[in-house]
């Protein structure tokens, strides 16, 4: 399949074949989709079709840039969730549940996303999709009529894959940098509950709800640019760190989305009476600036009544931080082990109360031992989770 070009315009020639000269698993029923677009579903496809198999639920994953931004199975949301994420009443069905708890883990950074379904794109889900602003979706098949109502997005250039869910492939992958060919075996390690029986903390407690976050941690690292850790709550990734050189710098990243998930939750933050007719781009950026420290930004005189029809109140730092202060029964998986204890002070100001990391570090005892200060129980998983 020829592309437009590469990751940039000037990577010319570009396209998508295999190697074997057998068809390719994928049909594109709309759109023209480019290289770097092709990455997210296939990297996306992977990720939902195992947590789908992992949990038994139906699950999605908002892409961009070759990492997930958001990832989630089909649980149902509650009034809040449906607040935030900007679905009100719309008929939800479980496939669409995981799209919005997807999309609204991180909405800034799923702006202009990659979508993946785990199943066949039924109409609620298509609805949702429609309202976003989204490069394409990849699925295993859709509705008639979930089909043509995608087909009507981006003036019908909107980037609609379907591929073949019974495709396997080759147990040995190439990659080509700088002209000189690297050989591996696939990552086909199996990531389920069986990785969460050796826990070494003093706290030996692990609900059936933290198994499965932890699960989805887990499956959601295996496909995300490394170094990463991935806070998930409830049945999502409410904090994705990607690609980051430290760890710290990585769980401190996903530690402020996560912390942001929780936040736009607050009280005071869902009482924002914007402006009318502002749009939900612009309602997700004020949000995140109102939360920010930057909040003085959007209350300043000439700015506020561009966005507001009421001038909020600022959320101060100890309002903030009494909040989150709240939070527990965040699950935390990371895709190396933590070298040091400072990963664990961070992550228990975000509500930790559960984390599987592969250990192995020669500090594993500094780790353990903060886990057990805050009572958190930590299993090591003996497996590491790299992907470039």
């Amino acid at each position: 399949m020829e592309l437009k070009y590469g990751c940039n315009p000037n990577q010319k020639p570009a396209k998508i074949f295999m190697k074997n000269g057998e068809n390719l698993p994928i049909e594109v029923l709309c759109g023209r989709p480019g290289y770097i677009n092709f990455l997210d579903a296939f990297n996306g496809w992977q990720l939902v079709k195992e947590l789908k198999a992992a949990t038994n639920l139906p699950a999605a994953a908002s892409f961009k840039h070759v990492s997930p931004a958001g990832a989630a199975v089909g649980l149902e949301l509650s009034d809040t969730l449906r607040q935030i994420y900007f679905v009100g009443d719309m008929e939800l069905s479980p496939l669409a549940c995981a799209y919005a708890r997807a999309r609204g883990a991180d909405r800034m950074s799923s702006y202009g996303d990659f979508i993946a379904l785990s199943d066949i794109c039924d109409v609620p889900t298509a609805k949702l999709i429609v309202k976003e602003v989204s490069d394409g979706v990849i699925a295993p098949g859709y509705e008639p009529e979930a089909l043509e109502l995608l087909k009507g997005k981006r003036k019908g250039s909107y980037n609609i894959i379907k591929i073949d869910p019974t495709y396997t492939p080759a147990p040995i992958e190439h990659k080509d940098v700088f002209g000189i060919t690297f050989e591996q075996g696939r990552n086909e390690l199996k990531i389920d509950e069986s990785l969460l029986e050796n826990i070494i903390t003093e706290n030996k407690s692990l609900p059936d709800s933290a198994k499965r976050d932890l699960v989805i941690s887990l499956i959601v690292l295996k496909y995300t640019q490394s170094n990463s850790v991935c806070y998930v709550y409830d049945g999502q990734a409410i904090g994705i760190g990607a690609g980051q050189q430290s760890r710290i710098h990585c769980t401190r990243l996903a530690g402020s989305k996560a912390d942001n998930w929780f936040l736009r939750q607050h009280p005071q933050v869902l009482g924002l009476k914007f402006k009318e007719g502002l749009g939900r781009a612009d309602r997700d950026n004020t949000i995140d600036v109102y939360i920010s420290e930057e909040c003085e930004d959007v209350l300043a005189d000439g700015v506020w009544q561009n966005l507001f029809a009421v001038r909020p109140e600022r959320l101060t730092l100890a309002e903030k931080r009494r909040w989150l202060d709240k939070v527990s029964g965040v699950a935390l998986g990371s895709d190396a082990f933590f070298p040091f204890g400072d990963n664990i002070e961070r992550a228990h100001k975000s509500g930790v109360s559960f984390i599987a990391q592969p250990g192995g570090s020669i500090r594993d005892d500094h780790v353990i031992s903060t886990c057990n200060k805050y009572g958190i129980a930590m299993a090591f998983t003996g497996i590491r989770l790299f992907h470039h």
